[in-house]
This record gives structure tokens, C-alpha cells and sequence, in this order.
């Protein structure tokens, strides 16, 4: 068996890197290397610039596990991601060539956690607290949520209009949480995602943040396919 892989954890929009405190204690404790950048979320270029900055700084092969948004930014790798082993969405969007996030969206309704985002001056979209804990982070405390809530990274209103390119998971091996209770990401449209992607997928009875209320199940999830990947 080769050595393990390390793990690269790309949170998603309206959050930050330490929504994956939970996961990093639990993969550290197994001697996992692991780091879970900020994101700007400035551009989607932006972002994906930032990830492919903290692979370079890679030891070696690297699993990549984005969360909502994050899933955008892990995609938007595309075919040139030569470190990345293994992909895992968690709660995650995972657009094919030619899908973008708003032409998604706009297939349905709006999600409840997403009924009333405000977009500010400069562009950028955020989330009420209300919203945020009742919906986004519905089974996290809310003690915890709104301490999530402040520390959200707002989201630029250009990411809904980026078009994906050639998708990474379509040349890399790929894992998918679907959060059977999401109230920011359709259950069902995660379903589509993970289907059609062929990914090893589990179901876990979570809202959308599902690293936060289900830090054992996730990480278990990124557990099997650095597993997988060292074999």
C-alpha cells in the first residue's frame, strides 16, 4: 500500500474554513495530513486559483473534498488537477460542461435556506440570521449557528453566472453526501448529481451543513476514499 493520501477540505459560500473543525480533529487523529483553506469567493477563478495555490503546497496525492459551493470550486479544477486522486462532494453542487449554478437554481423553487439572500452594494450576496438557522444549519445549535452565521463568507453574484468547463470528476474518482434533510441544496438534485457522476454515495439525515451536525459520517466518507485511493 502507498502512502496516504492528504486531504484539502474547500468550504463552500456563506461559511468558512472552520466549518470543518469537526472533520480535521477526527482526520487528524488518524494521521491524516490535512488543511482547509478561506476562499475568497470573489470570482470563481479567484477561488479556484486559491485551491490550486494550497495543491501545489501538497506533499504528494492529495484528496479534495468540497462542501456546497466548494463543490463548484473542486469541479472547476477541470482535467488539470495532477496531484488530486479523489473527489468528494459533501451537500455539493457538481455541474457537468455548460451548467451554471443561477440556470440551476432557476429550475425550481427557491430553496427556503435561499428565500430571502440580499445581495449588498459591491455585489455580494449574504444570508440572514434568521434564514441561516433555521434553514441553512437547521439541525446545528443554535448557539453554534449563529456564531456560523457570523463568520460567513459572502458569496460574489458573478458565481451564479460562471459556466463550467470540462468537470474534474468526470477524469477523477468520485464520493457523494447527500443531505437527506438539505434545505439549501434539493435532496433530490444531489441525488441527480451523484448519480450521474457514478459516485460511491451515502445518505445521511442532515441539514445543508452536514460536516457541522454530522462531523463522523463525513469524515468517515473521506476516510474511505483516501482508503480507496491508497490502495
Amino acid at each position: 500500500m502507498t502512502a496516504r493520501p492528504n486531504i484539502v477540505l474547500v468550504h463552500g459560500a456563506w461559511a468558512d474554513g472552520s466549518c470543518w473543525s469537526g472533520v480535521i480533529e477526527r482526520l487528524q487523529a488518524d494521521g491524516y495530513h490535512v488543511t482547509a483553506p478561506q476562499f475568497p469567493m470573489t470570482a470563481l477563478a479567484d477561488d479556484v486559483a486559491r485551491l490550486r495555490q494550497v495543491l501545489n503546497l501538497q506533499d504528494g496525492p492529495t484528496i479534495v473534498a468540497g462542501h456546497s459551493y466548494g463543490g463548484q470550486i473542486i469541479t472547476a479544477l477541470g482535467p488539470d488537477a495532477p496531484n488530486v486522486t479523489g473527489l468528494v462532494y459533501i451537500a455539493a453542487f457538481a455541474l457537468d460542461a455548460g451548467e451554471s449554478l443561477g440556470a440551476l437554481l432557476s429550475q425550481g423553487p427557491t430553496p427556503p435556506a435561499l428565500g430571502h439572500l440580499f445581495t449588498d452594494k459591491q455585489g455580494f450576496g449574504w444570508l440572514p440570521e434568521d434564514d441561516f438557522v433555521k434553514y441553512f444549519a437547521a439541525d446545528v445549535h443554535p448557539v453554534q449557528a449563529k456564531v456560523m452565521h457570523a463568520v460567513q463568507q459572502a458569496l460574489a453574484g458573478s458565481a451564479f453566472g460562471d459556466v463550467m468547463g470540462t468537470p474534474a470528476w468526470k477524469l477523477v474518482p468520485s464520493w457523494f453526501l447527500v443531505a437527506t434533510q438539505d434545505q439549501a441544496i434539493p435532496p433530490d438534485a444531489e441525488r441527480m448529481f451523484a448519480s450521474r457522476m457514478g459516485a460511491t454515495t451515502i445518505e445521511v439525515p442532515s441539514s445543508h451543513v452536514a460536516m457541522v451536525s454530522h462531523p463522523g459520517e463525513v469524515a468517515d466518507l473521506i476516510r474511505a476514499a483516501a482508503e480507496n485511493r491508497a490502495a
